[in-house]
């Protein structure tokens, strides 16, 4: 490659938009916290989103949550097969967790401990990229909200040498 040319971009768009969430997440703190802060903020909306009432008797609390998990879902998968079953087996979890908590605790409880968990998580979030120097990478496109995650379960995989 001659100095006037430019480097390649990766061909898949998650490889893309990985590329770009990274250059916004280089230092190790901001990381960290990503690392942790990033699946409490996904389980807190799911949670949030199971506590949605859903009118009538035919569908049951979590309807709005699946439905929008499985959006969600078909994003990733079609972003890549690996991280679509990967995060199609952290739906799961999460789905598990809330299912339980709601049956056990009560829907109150759910919602509450989904709204603190949301703020603590997105709080840490924000000191992390005031850390890093960066602004939050969804601030320039939203489809970072849907990268965040999968940006986290890549990461875990490559530490486990697995590609996605």
């Amino acid at each position: 490659m001659n100095a006037t040319t430019e480097p390649t971009l990766p061909d898949r768009p998650i490889d893309r938009w990985f590329a770009k969430y990274g250059a916004d997440h280089v230092n190790a703190t901001n990381q960290k916290i990503h690392y942790i802060a990033v699946p409490l903020i996904l389980w807190s909306v799911t949670a949030l989103l199971w506590c949605i009432p859903v009118p009538g008797t035919l569908f049951r609390p979590g309807f709005w949550c699946a439905l929008t998990m499985f959006a969600a879902w078909m994003f990733y998968f079609r972003a890549s097969r690996v991280l679509g079953f990967g995060m199609l087996a952290t739906f799961v979890a999460m789905s598990w967790i809330n299912f339980w908590l709601y049956n056990t605790c009560g829907g109150t409880f759910l919602l509450q401990l989904g709204i603190g968990v949301f703020v603590v998580a997105w709080v840490a979030q924000f000191i992390g990229h005031k850390i890093e120097g960066a602004k939050p990478s969804f601030l320039t496109d939203l489809v970072y909200l849907l990268i965040g995650p999968a940006w986290v379960l890549a990461k875990s995989l490559r530490r486990f040498g697995l590609k996605y």
